[in-house]
């Protein structure tokens, strides 16, 4: 199959190769940002020195880093709707290639002291930009392939092959905790991760580089419907539903960030279990992730995006304070119990707004459209919402804090949701 036009003037779809190499590519994307924060408490001792304030320096740079998340999606959206969504993905993890190979060689601070950390944080901020173009490219690929009514399960493809990216991050990082000891991690063994990454990422780039364009675009381009300016165009024509998507993608943010991502950290430093219990139980949560993701596409696809996000909502507001409590007993089946439960939430949310947010907008400035609402959220309410989880929980001694900053955010998005329009082509 080609992305040249018919007769009627529609596109016909991408071939499947091209649609699986956009889909599974985001496992490197995911394995190598969430990477760091799995290795927090490896990368505090080694690039901070191991201090009281250590930990939270670390999770610092991981929300500094975010910043660059929407200055990336800008530059790479600009891209991808001006010159084709391909261009935009082989540029992006070009770049993040490089970032991921410097860091697993970097000095640490007991070689050159302080400046270890600062380069460690910039080389995160380089990251921070290229998965800014990843994610949103990927999306809007998938969703231009897809047929109309599998575009719910096809673009959660991507949500699922992302947390399979955040699965093996977290299995090579147990793994690697697991076999070393203390002081060869500390030494050498905390680079082996970041050279896996480096390595899969360089494998996506050859993969991609033998991937179509995007059918939505070839249909701009012999239109005459490209934008000359994206980001103009968009915030001229889309702001409501730069508005939206906003609010959908801050409570997909949030439920992943602080309730997926930070939980091994938390049950590390709050819930009085051992480094490499807290990785291999955020494992199974990974687990747990890839396998409702393509069911809430379904379900999405059948019942349309409103309600099932509505849903997910109501879970996100009743559920994550009592998954933080459970989690802070220290006892290993009850902080299983929490971290399946929050990650079937988080799992959810992810399916349904990555559709959800990418329908907001046409074709035309569609990159741009997510880089100014979905990105800028998950600047937000991802980079930083780990950190101040930490900070709040470190300054008030309640472990349910990081739920109740979760059920906040979710009873303030549940009335956009609620006056959002259906936008499943099958609802319509």
């Amino acid at each position: 199959m080609t992305s040249e036009a018919r007769g009627d003037g529609t596109h016909r779809p991408m071939s499947r190769r091209s649609m699986a190499i956009a889909a599974f590519s985001t496992v490197v994307e995911w394995y190598d940002f969430t990477l760091y924060l799995y290795l927090a408490t490896v990368l505090s001792r080694v690039f901070f020195g191991g201090a009281e304030t250590s930990l939270l320096v670390t999770l610092g740079g991981f929300a500094v880093a975010y910043l660059m998340r929407p200055v990336g999606a800008m530059v790479f959206g600009h891209i991808g709707d001006r010159f084709g969504r391909r261009q935009t993905m082989l540029l992006s993890v070009a770049i993040m290639t490089a970032a991921m190979l410097l860091t697993a060689v970097l000095p640490t601070y007991a070689g050159i002291g302080p400046v270890a950390g600062l380069l460690l944080i910039l080389l995160r901020c380089v990251m921070g930009f290229s998965v800014g173009g990843e994610y949103t490219g990927v999306v809007a690929y998938l969703l231009e392939g897809a047929p109309p009514k599998r575009r719910g399960l096809i673009a959660s493809s991507a949500s699922a092959a992302s947390e399979i990216g955040a699965l093996l991050a977290v299995a090579v990082c147990a793994l690697t905790v697991h076999l070393l000891s203390p002081a060869d991690l500390d030494s050498w063994g905390w680079r082996i991760p970041f050279f896996v990454g480096g390595l899969l990422a360089f494998s996506v780039w050859i993969a991609r580089s033998t991937m179509q364009e995007s059918p939505d675009f070839e249909r701009q381009k012999s239109e005459g419907t490209v934008p000359a300016n994206p980001l103009l165009h968009t915030l001229t024509h889309h702001r409501k539903g730069i508005a939206r998507a906003f609010a959908i993608s801050a409570l997909g943010s949030i439920t992943y960030y602080v309730g997926i991502t930070y939980v091994p950290v938390f049950l590390t430093s709050h819930g009085a279990l051992g480094e490499t219990t807290s990785l291999w139980l955020a494992t199974v949560a990974a687990v747990v992730v890839i396998l409702i993701t393509p069911l809430v596409g379904l379900a999405s696809d059948r019942w349309g995006r409103k309600p099932v996000l509505i849903v997910l909502g109501l879970c996100s507001a009743g559920a994550p304070i009592a998954m933080f409590s459970l989690m802070s007993t220290g006892q290993a089946v009850a902080a299983l119990a929490g971290a399946v439960v929050l990650a079937c939430v988080a799992g959810g949310v992810s399916a349904v707004g990555a559709v959800s947010t990418a329908e907001q907008f046409p074709g035309e400035g569609r990159l741009s459209g997510l880089a100014l609402g979905a990105t800028a959220a998950t600047a937000v309410f991802g980079g930083f919402t780990p950190w101040l989880a930490q900070w709040l929980i470190e300054l008030t001694g309640s472990a349910w804090i990081p739920g109740a900053m979760i059920a906040v955010v979710a009873v303030i998005v549940l009335p956009v949701v609620w006056q959002a329009p259906e936008t499943a082509p099958s609802r319509l």
